[in-house]
């Protein structure tokens, strides 16, 4: 029986800190694809299911420790494969060819040059990447092609002689590797010889397809008034109509800009946006804990217990029924949410997110999460089409437990203020030097840590506030922006004049990676 395609490229996730990278690259250049994992990959395989192309990541362990049977991809002689830095090691000891464990790692920068019978089209012969391996393939399998070297003379790219199937022992998906992305679309189009099939239109009408298939049941909305929350629920609304109530809860962890926003697009939106005071809950909920995940954990659970609450008044006063619960989640939110320890699983968890997984059996609900698959640069172009306000829409993104995790430490009335305040203060300011589109997030973090300052004549020991702006197009990476020092002193000085209990300020110029963009 012949196997049923796909339509999308499958990213099987071997564990490599770039594996995100590689679905991003592969939607820049307008090829859809999902990230798996190797126990989800050889299901569908085994289900007669396989993608158009699929995508061997790198990952950090070796292939003399792996005990996996890979027959189930390398068999299928028609499916085109590209493997990375251990994708790649992974087909040549498949295919046999040598590889050896490396006395001395290959990291970071590396210059690469094309032999002499073999070019990419736009591509210089030569070209400098990024490498990230200690083993390597010491010899190339008889049916394979060696394309690519080293400046060292190590080999850095095969191609198989009679099928679609290449192997780069470089990563061609970050940044560091300036051509990577044509020799990302030079696999996909002359190697697998795939159609684009990824774009605005797509991305909308995939989004729509998953809302059409609620039918006329009534759906709640976790409304936060983000970028991701205000899509998701302008997309359901177009199918929905009446049927989506949204509900904003005012957890006490909220920016005063964001109580601004709400009144607005309760204004100036057909939603229907009902606010519920939840602060005293929260706030009584988060008492005395400082653990960062354990506040996001305890604030994910008090958002069901509130939607709990109101279900069943709803159901008793209004006699309405809801069936499904609607969320902004983003794919970054799903694939870092993702344990190591599911069937298959590779990648380290980084955090826990309010807004992933099953809710709880006593709601019987369901979940929709229409842009799960999407990236929020995606999301927001999704909104332009979608009819949304550019100043909407472009909004700095905002986590889903607030303010409680940019307070270090517990969380308490006189924290949340000092937080609230001088977040203002750098709002206003990015908005008055016309700099808030010049950085793509910009707040401030509260630090449990008293310093000694001078307040008007007399000493003062009290708190920081640390500034954090980060440019970056969907979250996954992140570099620290480079503002004015005339700026940043403008809101120092502000801060530490007119926020009560703060005496100093600090910015923090910490990329991702090795930092997260948020503090906790």
């Amino acid at each position: 029986m012949k196997k049923s395609h796909e339509k999308k490229i499958w990213i099987v996730d071997f564990g490599s800190q770039y594996t995100q990278l590689i679905t991003r690259k592969s939607r820049e250049l307008g090829y859809s694809s999902e990230i798996i994992t190797l126990d989800e990959c050889r299901e569908r395989i085994n289900s007669n299911k396989i993608p158009q192309c699929l995508v061997l990541s790198g990952g950090p362990q070796s292939v003399f420790e792996d005990i996996n049977d890979y027959s189930f991809i390398f068999n299928n002689i028609e499916l085109p494969i590209l493997g990375i830095c251990y994708g790649m090691q992974l087909m040549a000891s498949y295919f046999g060819g040598v590889v050896e464990k490396g006395l001395i790692g290959e990291y970071g920068h590396a210059e690469i040059h094309c032999l002499p019978d073999f070019s990419i089209p736009k591509c210089s012969n030569t070209m400098s990447v990024w490498m990230s391996h200690s083993d390597h393939v010491a010899k190339v399998p008889s049916s394979f092609n060696k394309i690519i070297e080293s400046s060292n003379h190590l080999v850095a790219a095969i191609l198989h002689k009679d099928r679609p199937i290449m192997g780069l022992q470089f990563h061609p998906e970050v940044e560091h590797s300036k051509q990577g992305k044509l020799i990302l679309d030079y696999f996909y189009r002359d190697v697998a010889d795939l159609e684009t099939d990824w774009n605005a239109e797509e991305m909308l009408i995939e989004a729509l397809s998953l809302v059409k298939k609620v039918g006329d049941k009534k759906v709640l909305c976790a409304f936060s008034g983000g970028v991701d929350s205000l899509v998701a629920a302008t997309l359901a609304a177009k199918v929905l109509g009446g049927n989506l109530h949204c509900f904003f809860v005012d957890n006490g962890l909220l920016r005063i800009q964001d109580y601004h926003h709400i009144k607005k697009l309760q204004e100036q939106t057909y939603l229907k946006i009902e606010i519920i005071d939840a602060k005293e809950d929260f706030l009584q909920a988060l008492k005395d804990v400082d653990d960062p995940e354990k506040k996001r954990k305890i604030i994910g659970k008090k958002f069901i217990d509130i939607f709990e609450r109101k279900l069943k008044e709803y159901q008793q006063k209004y006699k309405i029924h809801f069936e499904y619960l609607l969320q902004g989640t983003l794919y970054p939110d799903v694939i870092e949410s993702i344990s190591p320890h599911i069937a298959g699983g590779k990648s380290v968890m980084i955090k826990s997110h309010h807004n992933v997984g099953g809710l709880p059996e006593r709601m019987n609900l369901k979940l929709l999460e229409p842009l799960r698959f999407l990236f929020k640069d995606e999301v927001r172009e999704m909104g332009v089409a979608l009819g949304l306000s550019r100043e909407w829409v472009f909004r700095h993104p905002f986590p889903g437990p607030g303010l409680g995790v940019r307070i270090l430490g517990v969380v308490g009335p006189e924290a949340i203020r000092m937080v609230q305040e001088s977040d203002q203060i750098l709002y206003e300011e990015l908005i008055e030097a016309n700099l808030y589109q010049s950085t793509w997030q910009a707040f401030t973090v509260f630090l449990p840590v008293k310093t000694v300052g001078v307040k008007g004549d007399g000493r003062a020991y009290e708190n920081v506030i640390c500034l954090r702006m980060v440019n970056s197009s969907d979250g996954m990476t992140a570099n620290w922006s480079h503002f004015p020092h005339e700026f940043l002193e403008a809101v120092s000085r502000r801060i530490t004049n007119e926020v009560k209990g703060i005496t100093r300020v600090v910015y923090d110029i910490t990329s991702k990676p090795p930092g997260t963009i948020e503090w906790e």
